[in-house]
């Protein structure tokens, strides 16, 4: 079992996160570099990517009745990764409207998310409910002071749920740093991307602990299973389309 030095503020989780979004896009920038993409709207793009993606996070999580105050929901109130990635989605299609840039950006934006999901996920493993119990002799264990700030319970092993999420994003990003040039089209990284995350986060959900609202199933889930089968079907198209061809409303 293991004892990780939990953090009760929102300080940790919230230097991991800016350093997760600042390697991010450094690696945002080394892409263009190599991409040969000079265009400076791009920049641009990124940075409604980031503020959306910031928006997105916790538009969906006031819960008045614990955080009245919308300065302090905004400060320290919950956040969600799925409601940030659909923000920076939005935020990417409405940047390039606005801007008037047209081409494909997914191959850049899929590998560096994955890096910032990989470090600010680290911010959540240090400072939250690690997990459902393991059920065996294995897992991170909270002491009693941590259960009670997270919630959790004590002295028993919990899956490592967001090391788990690491893991997956590390392994992401590692595949498309070797494949990024190898896909038929601009775009179809991030669409794989996403469908892949979507399919771990819904398996994974049965292991995190997150309140159930139905049928076994948490708020995540739910909405992943609304939004599934269109990731799936644009995922089929990737590959079934004919090489060459773009993917009409593609958020790359």
């Amino acid at each position: 079992m293991v004892r990780l030095p939990f953090a009760a503020d929102g300080v940790v989780h919230g230097v991991f996160m800016g350093l997760g979004i600042m390697v991010a896009l450094l690696f945002y920038a080394y892409e263009r570099r190599r991409r040969d993409l000079t265009d400076p709207r791009l920049w641009a793009i990124a940075g409604f990517a980031v503020a959306f993606g910031a928006i997105g996070s916790r538009l969906l999580t006031w819960d008045v009745l614990r955080v009245p105050s919308l300065e302090d929901w905004w400060v320290s109130g919950d956040r969600s990764i799925l409601a940030g990635l659909v923000g920076a989605w939005l935020g990417v299609h409405l940047g390039k409207r606005l801007t008037g840039y047209r081409e494909p950006t997914g191959d850049l934006f899929a590998p560096a998310v994955a890096l910032a999901m990989t470090l600010g996920r680290v911010g959540c493993l240090l400072t939250e409910q690690p997990g459902t119990p393991t059920g065996g002799a294995w897992g991170i264990v909270l002491t009693p002071s941590q259960a009670a700030l997270l919630g959790g319970p004590s002295g028993v092993g919990l899956h490592p749920s967001f090391a788990y999420e690491i893991g997956f994003h590390a392994a992401a990003f590692a595949l498309m740093w070797r494949f990024r040039d190898r896909l038929p089209r601009p775009g179809d990284l991030f669409v794989c991307y996403v469908t892949a995350y979507a399919l771990f986060r819904f398996g994974v959900e049965y292991v995190r602990g997150n309140e159930l609202l139905w049928l076994g199933m948490s708020g995540p889930q739910w909405f992943l299973l609304i939004v599934l089968p269109l990731l799936l079907w644009r995922t089929w198209r990737v590959f079934a389309r004919p090489r060459g061809t773009k993917l009409q409303g593609s958020a790359a």
